[in-house]
């Protein structure tokens, strides 16, 4: 959600923070600014929409080579200048930029009132700065450690104090924060791509931890100010693979490169020789493997309707019980942790603050956890129980593409795997391993004839309500299309099992409320062949997603679009694929900001 960018070193900070936060658009914003530390003083520049709007009022030639920057996504107060970040305490001397939310505010607010102070925003934010300042004895370190005892909720706080030149002091607890180590330089962040620019060494810092920097030294510690070492990492992805790379647009080239992320999902995880797979980042024997019970998976967005995908697949083929659930929703029913039960937390960012919570609450119960991430050093890697990267690469557009197909991806090896130690044959395991290792070129071959969808876009762009549907493996994939097209085009749009459709929907009805139904040659086509004439009755324009030469699906649909005869457990890959890219040109006709939807973040760190 919210950006972090801070800098110490020899080079003029305004430009790197300036830099740095537009490396974070993606992660959604509505404003944007800078706190420089200038000729003794803090020089704080702050504007509500896009960075432009910042970069326009910072001067060219601002001195000071240490600096804090945000990109706010609001939660306490409406979209303002008075409102973005950084805050200020009423000397202007301690400037903070906060991620997070802090839930004791008000009472912290009353109690600084009373002492005095005058709030100049509306933000929960607002408090911490009015806070250290309180407390402030002449070193900002310590009295981080003192203020962090007296905030209740999630923060990633970075801070700096005139009277302190040339340091910055982070905290963290539930919002991401990385420490980059330059060269005499040094740098803070919320996410390493607004960094990998300048250095690739890395530190990750964990709730509880303290940092402070200098241009040549950082010092880590807990709350009770003990020195914590920490190995520092390497970023292994390139800055190119932030950039656009030719493409219009990020999601654009996130769905063309989705032949690629999933073949680098399954790179090396695959053994020919048994037809199975090999997952070491599981942390699991094959005793614990064999003897598990049931499959729960956690998660939230587009990354529950991959879980969605995975319950079917695995009860099918795995024969375990499986089920998907909200991430939200399981944290707060006191859930029930069995004996035997393998449960995993799914998130693209790693950071989705639902997902964690819910991680936690099921490993202070004493469940096994296992996560499903894309970015590396991410919190629910480091604190699940093992897991399963799946090397998407930078997915930089909030609307979330390759990320979902590769966590697909790690999904149907674990399938596998575990299959292939109870019911399914070696036969049955290479028909699988076949089928897994078609989806690349099967993709590619969708992605060169896309006019059709296009086309299809510009006829239905005008419509207010859409209707996605589909049965089986499928159904969830209906979710995730009607997902896409709301969260980028902002048409109102619905996904069901296309069974459910006489159960309540079939009331949406009419000439102008199109459905999309997902017609694969699986046991259920003629079940949602039926489906789609119920629509045709009712004079309902159909579009189906269908295989290549459906004679009889091309016959009651209005529109359609074709897909490669395929195994049919692949068919979800090839089934979303088109969806996304419906949705993408649907937007592109409608004008809408594709890769920052509004309201949008890509990475949900708060509740």
């Amino acid at each position: 959600m919210c950006g972090i960018i801070g800098y110490c070193g020899p080079k003029p900070a305004g430009p790197i923070l300036i830099q740095g936060l537009r490396r974070l658009e993606y992660r959604g914003y509505d404003s944007a600014g800078i706190g420089v530390l200038s000729d003794g003083d803090v020089a704080v520049f702050k504007k509500k929409g896009k960075i432009n709007n910042l970069a326009e009022v910072v001067p060219e030639d601002l001195p000071g080579t240490c600096g804090i920057g945000h990109t706010r996504w609001a939660t306490h107060g409406v979209v303002n200048d008075a409102n973005a970040h950084p805050h200020a305490d009423a000397t202007g001397k301690i400037v903070i930029v906060h991620n997070g939310i802090i839930e004791n505010y008000t009472a912290l607010r009353e109690k600084l009132e009373e002492d005095g102070c005058v709030f100049a925003s509306d933000t929960d934010s607002e408090v911490i700065a009015h806070l250290l300042a309180s407390l402030y004895e002449g070193n900002l370190e310590k009295t981080m450690a003192q203020a962090l005892t007296l905030l209740q909720g999630t923060y990633g706080i970075v801070a700096l104090h005139a009277d302190e030149p040339d340091t910055i002091v982070g905290a963290r607890n539930g919002s991401p924060l990385v420490l980059g180590i330059g060269d005499d330089e040094m740098f803070l962040a919320s996410d390493v791509t607004a960094i990998v620019a300048h250095t690739k060494q890395v530190v990750y810092i964990e709730d509880g931890e303290i940092i402070s920097i200098t241009p040549s030294t950082y010092h880590l510690t807990d709350q009770r100010r003990n020195t914590v070492d920490k190995k520092i990492e390497f970023i292994s992805w390139e800055l190119e693979e932030i950039e656009k790379d030719g493409y219009a647009h990020f999601m654009e080239k996130e769905i063309f490169e989705q032949p690629d992320s999933i073949l680098r999902a399954m790179q090396g995880r695959i053994d020919h020789e048994y037809a199975t797979s090999h997952l070491g980042g599981l942390n699991m024997s094959r005793a614990e493997l064999l003897n598990t019970e049931r499959v729960k998976i956690i998660a939230a967005g587009t990354s529950f309707h991959a879980g969605l995908v995975a319950a079917n697949l695995i009860e099918s083929i795995a024969r375990i019980p499986c089920t998907a659930e909200l991430a939200s929703e399981l944290r707060y029913r006191n859930p029930i942790v069995e004996r035997n039960t393998v449960y995993f937390a799914v998130s693209q960012s790693g950071e989705t603050a639902d997902t964690l919570y819910a991680m936690r609450e099921l490993q202070r119960k004493g469940a096994r956890v296992l996560g499903i991430c894309n970015v590396v050093g991410a919190t629910i890697p480091r604190e699940s129980d093992g897991g399963v990267y799946i090397h998407s690469g930078p997915e930089i557009a909030v609307a979330s593409t390759k990320a979902f197909t590769s966590q697909l991806t790690a999904f149907y090896l674990f399938a596998l795997l575990i299959a292939r130690m109870r019911d399914m044959s070696y036969e049955g395991g290479k028909e699988f391993v076949q089928a897994l290792e078609s989806i690349p070129e099967h993709i590619r071959s969708m992605l060169s004839r896309v006019d059709t969808i296009r086309s299809l876009a510009k006829k239905y762009a005008g419509v207010a309500d859409f209707l996605f549907l589909g049965r089986g493996l499928n159904y969830p994939v209906a979710l995730e299309g009607a997902l896409k097209l709301k969260e980028i085009s902002y048409i109102h749009a619905e996904g069901y099992s296309a069974a459910e459709i006489k159960h309540g929907p079939i009331a949406l009805i009419n000439e102008q409320t199109p459905s999309l139904f997902l017609v694969p040659d699986d046991a259920l086509r003629d079940k949602v062949l039926s489906n789609m004439k119920e629509v045709k009755a009712r004079r309902g324009p159909v579009i189906a997603v269908c295989v290549d030469g459906d004679r009889d699906v091309a016959e009651v649909a209005d529109d359609v679009i074709e897909i490669p005869r395929a195994s049919t457990v692949i068919y979800p890959f090839l089934m979303v694929v088109p969806l996304q890219l419906f949705s993408y040109y649907t937007a592109l006709e409608l004008g809408r900001n594709v890769d920052q939807p509004r309201n949008l973040a890509k990475s949900v760190t708060v509740e």
